[in-house]
């Protein structure tokens, strides 16, 4: 369903409850975002000498943007000549040079995220200077080649997104909807009496992505084929 769909019948609700509107954005943000992917299941180091130069690659998830910086705070090291980094997370990605010639660390680490097919993952890449410069060329190499090397070692996992759904039901069927999400294992369930309507109630929850067009077919099989859904 496109995002200009979901605006007409929901205005309603818009001007009148804020959560509302909280859960119409995190839908839009579902749908930007895509339903599942590939991240490191835990953080891994990898240590090279390269010339002398000592390069210490640090990889780990971030669930999103505003972990980046934590992250960083937590592995770099203030001791070391340079501390360059690069994350991606969804569409969304940044990397620092720290001091290093423009676009010869934080660039090629993020291609190295690129090339992985991993998402929501940070590197940061330490460098204790050992008195051989390498060059711009050798700078490339190897902080992109660390930064490969060390994701190429991590653990996978696939994580499956959720998607924010709502539901308007009669108070009559709450018992039967209530029965269908447990047995999706629906999560963050919530209700919401106050919709303007005599005798419905809306019911929002979380659901894995690939489980929703399933729990929407069951809803309507056991409740109503006339049950209204508000999804990405």
């Amino acid at each position: 369903m496109q995002v200009s769909n979901l605006i007409s019948p929901y205005h309603r609700y818009l001007t009148v409850h804020n959560h509302h509107s909280l859960l119409l954005r995190s839908m839009v943000t579902v749908a930007a975002t895509g339903g599942a992917f590939t991240t490191i299941a835990e953080r891994v180091t990898l240590e090279r000498d390269i010339k002398k130069s000592k390069f210490i690659a640090i990889a780990g998830y971030i669930p999103d943007e505003r972990s980046a910086q934590s992250f960083l705070s937590e592995v770099q090291d203030p001791r070391a000549t340079h501390n360059c980094w690069a994350y991606k997370v969804g569409n969304q990605y940044r990397s620092n040079d720290d001091g290093e010639p423009s676009g010869t660390a934080g660039k090629p680490i993020h291609s190295a995220i690129e090339n992985s097919g991993l998402d929501r993952v940070m590197v940061v890449v330490i460098r204790h200077f050992g008195g051989i410069k390498l060059g711009t060329g050798g700078l490339v190499r190897a902080y992109g080649g660390v930064a490969a090397e060390c994701l190429k070692s991590a653990p996978t996992r696939l994580i499956k997104s959720q998607v924010p759904m709502g539901v308007e039901v009669t108070f009559d069927l709450l018992g039967v909807v209530y029965h269908q999400l447990q047995s999706f294992k629906a999560e963050d369930i919530k209700q919401d009496y106050d919709t303007g309507k005599d005798g419905i109630t809306m019911v929002t929850f979380k659901i894995s992505f690939d489980q929703a067009e399933a729990l929407e077919e069951a809803l309507k099989t056991n409740c109503s084929r006339n049950l209204v859904f508000y999804k990405h």
